[in-house]
């Protein structure tokens, strides 16, 4: 109703101020072609303004008239990006739907009907690189690297196909490529990164990680890393700069309070400057976090020269605080052995003893039967047990064991691969423990290493023909 009113209203005053154009008073004279006209000035100025409509009007149709080829042109254009467009959304459905020959032909229609696309032109390059076609792929990657909004695109894709062809060092240069122009690229930081670690090249890498990207999630993960290559960056110093050694494991601690290697490096470097009180305090305050056997045995033998004696007592008041942990009675019962406190040792390895146990309780059984009470039968079937019982904890990375932790994997280089667990394959890489000092005052036997049985063995052989019987 309203709007009805308002056509009205607005028609009404159209038609008033047409009339009252037209009763405008004053005359206009016209001559042309030796006529003359006089019409009313309202009238003449009325007459113009529909000649102005009608000539508006007239020049529309003419218009559409004269623009109707054009018209085509943008209606079959249309069309034609519209097949490509299609062609692109088949392509990529091709592709993933494990079609790569399909897909490469639609996404070389979509090229030729979108003038060149990019995106149609990176998907017939992926296409190439399933079906195997690496001379084409290569091809469509360069031509798309002079592109600066393709460049990251075609490094990606240069860096998969040398992947998949085990090309690593090609790999290598195209992420280096890819972190130039895009530092905060993912995958490109992180192979970088990885083929810093791999190479040993920890400080370079840890400079590497602060500029690398990360989010909330990986923050802890971050902080890990860091604390990590400090400490690799710690033990490759160690003995050519202890200053630089133990300022790095210092650092790693405060990443990682209760990493074993940091604090085994920095309480190494306390202990070789005559600081015992402050290495003793350090080893402590880790194996309140983490009770590792490394740890006891380097607690154990921090005072240089001290007897078996002393050496049990510091043990026992550091495994004290674990009381169920094996590794930690494994240390104690070493200790024991030593200063031949075979009741001591024997206490402490009796709850493992009817558990399955694992080969360095077996040997250390066999020791103290032999020294106890000097039963060569009962040390021989703690041997024989030995042979097969579950190997002993050790630093594992990638199913390889050693004696001492490494930053990274000997076999796919990775960092941070070696865990302190059980072996589940005796596969094992041979490494000089350098967790307890050498203490020349009177030999140890390492509890820790199995291969020790060898040593027992001499150690019970008080009757040669016996034993080989």
């Amino acid at each position: 109703m309203i709007r009805m009113l308002l056509v009205v209203a607005i028609s009404l005053a159209i038609a008033l101020g047409a009339s009252w154009i037209i009763s405008l008073p004053g005359n206009v004279t016209i001559e042309a072609f030796g006529y003359q006209m006089q019409p009313g000035l309202g009238l003449t100025i009325f007459g113009l303004v529909v000649l102005v409509l009608v000539t508006i009007f007239v020049w529309a149709i003419l218009r559409r008239i004269f623009g109707i080829p054009a018209l085509f042109s943008r209606v079959a254009a249309k069309r034609k990006q519209n097949r490509g467009v299609d062609a692109l959304s088949n392509a990529i459905i091709a592709l993933q739907t494990g079609d790569p020959a399909r897909a490469k032909q639609l996404a070389r229609e979509a090229r030729v009907k979108l003038g060149g696309n990019s995106a149609a032109q990176l998907l017939e390059a992926q296409a190439s690189v399933d079906l195997g076609n690496w001379s084409d792929a290569r091809e469509q990657y360069r031509e798309m690297i002079a592109n600066p909004d393709t460049a990251i695109a075609a490094l990606s894709g240069l860096y998969e196909q040398a992947t998949r062809q085990n090309r690593t060092d090609a790999a290598l240069k195209f992420a280096q490529k890819a972190v130039t122009l895009a530092p905060k690229l993912e995958w490109a930081s992180q192979a970088v990164f990885d083929d810093l670690t791999k190479n040993d090249r920890f400080e370079e890498a840890l400079e590497h990680l602060a500029n690398m990207p990360t989010s909330r999630a990986d923050k802890a993960k971050t902080k890990r890393m860091d604390g990590v290559l400090r400490t690799a960056i710690a033990k490759q110093t160690e003995d050519s700069d202890p200053d630089k050694a133990i300022q790095f494991a210092t650092e790693a601690l405060k990443r990682i309070p209760e990493f074993v290697p940091a604090a085994l490096i920095a309480a190494r470097i306390y202990i070789n400057r005559g600081e015992v009180r402050k290495a003793s305090g350090l080893l402590r305050r880790v194996w309140r976090a983490n009770p590792h056997p490394h740890i006891a045995l380097l607690y154990a033998n921090a005072q240089p020269g001290a007897s078996a004696v002393e050496r049990l007592k510091r043990t026992k008041s550091l495994v004290s605080e674990v009381s169920t942990d094996l590794d930690a009675q494994v240390v104690l019962a070493t200790a024991a052995v030593e200063a031949h406190e075979w009741d001591l040792a024997r206490a402490a390895l009796q709850p493992f003893v009817d558990k399955d146990p694992t080969q360095s309780v077996c040997t250390l059984m066999a020791q103290i039967e032999q020294g106890q009470t000097g039963d060569q039968g009962k040390a021989r079937a703690w041997l024989g047990r030995a042979i097969t019982a579950h190997p002993d904890n050790s630093w594992i990375g990638d199913g390889i064991s050693s004696d001492e932790w490494e930053p990274t994997s000997p076999l796919s280089g990775k960092l941070d691969s070696f865990e302190w667990k059980m072996p589940q394959r005796a596969v094992s890489k041979s490494t000089t423990s350098r967790e307890a000092p050498v203490n020349n005052s009177e030999p140890k036997p390492d509890a820790l290493d199995v291969s020790k049985t060898a040593l027992i063995a001499q150690q019970t052989e008080k009757d040669p023909d016996d034993i080989k019987a």
